[in-house]
């Protein structure tokens, strides 16, 4: 599963939002909910810099942003190894994802750990 992040998501006046971005496995089910931060982001950004003449919003965009996104990437990278089978792993790896699986299952911490990045996120962090 591909992963990929720009990193700074700006260049010059040149601002990369979603795809153009970053791109999550779709395990997670996480990209176009990160996309559409990156636009809520940037949207409150141009609209402060246009109705003040503020900058450091819009200088602050990428940090912003990628918080959240290497956040995403993390939990994206952690739901494909817990859930798909790696075709080339030891017997030892697959013990260890069922281990997973089973710990999510059966933990309450576990489980809010999953529910909260799969659907709690706050949208700026």
């Amino acid at each position: 599963m591909r992963s990929f992040v720009a990193e700074p998501m700006q260049y010059g006046q040149l601002f990369l939002a979603g795809d153009a971005a970053h791109i999550v496995p779709p395990t997670g089910a996480k990209g176009l909910n990160l996309a559409v931060a990156d636009v809520v982001v940037l949207a409150r950004a141009l609209a402060e810099h246009y109705a003040t003449g503020r900058g450091d919003l819009l200088s602050q965009y990428s940090a912003t942003c990628l918080r959240r996104v290497w956040q995403v990437q993390r939990f994206a990278w952690w739901m494909t190894s817990m859930l798909h089978r790696d075709p080339t792993g030891s017997p030892f790896d697959q013990r260890r994802q069922i281990a997973e699986l089973d710990y999510v299952t059966s933990s309450r911490a576990a489980a809010t750990t999953l529910a909260e990045n799969y659907v709690g996120l706050p949208l700026v962090t």
